[in-house]
């Protein structure tokens, strides 16, 4: 015959186990916190990479097209020696200060749009004679 103080201490302790058991197998079915595996993270690592190189390649694209815009204007003997300022943004350039005649600024929009990577030439010059 069993001794009754063991009898209750393995009744509980196998109370205790099952409820542990049920416990343990009810977390099981518990979706993990949504923090992203490995390559998730380094998934979208890349991405960012990848924009932020396209951002500075959209940079550097407007300031070749800004120096060749540069060069077209310094080459014309009316437009030379004029303080133009250019501004490209997204290929679209901007031309900004004074032409000595209205032929003169005309060439100016023309050699800007000949530039390769120009979409669009926003010609703001005055003419001023002189």
């Amino acid at each position: 015959m069993q001794n009754p103080a063991v009898s209750t201490r393995i009744r509980r302790l196998s109370l205790v186990a099952a409820a542990v058991a049920v416990l343990g197998l009810a977390a099981c079915g518990r979706p993990e916190p949504a923090e992203p595996t490995v390559g998730q993270q380094v998934g979208t690592a890349i991405d960012k990479a990848g924009q932020m190189a396209s951002q500075a390649g959209d940079t550097v694209a407007d300031a070749v097209i800004t120096a060749a815009v540069a060069a077209e204007l310094a080459l014309d003997k009316d437009l030379s020696a004029l303080k133009v300022d250019i501004q490209t943004t997204d290929g679209r350039v901007a031309l900004h200060g004074t032409a000595p005649s209205a032929d003169a600024r005309d060439r100016a929009t023309l050699l800007a749009e000949a530039v390769k990577g120009v979409r669009s030439v926003d010609n703001r010059l005055t003419v001023v004679a002189g």
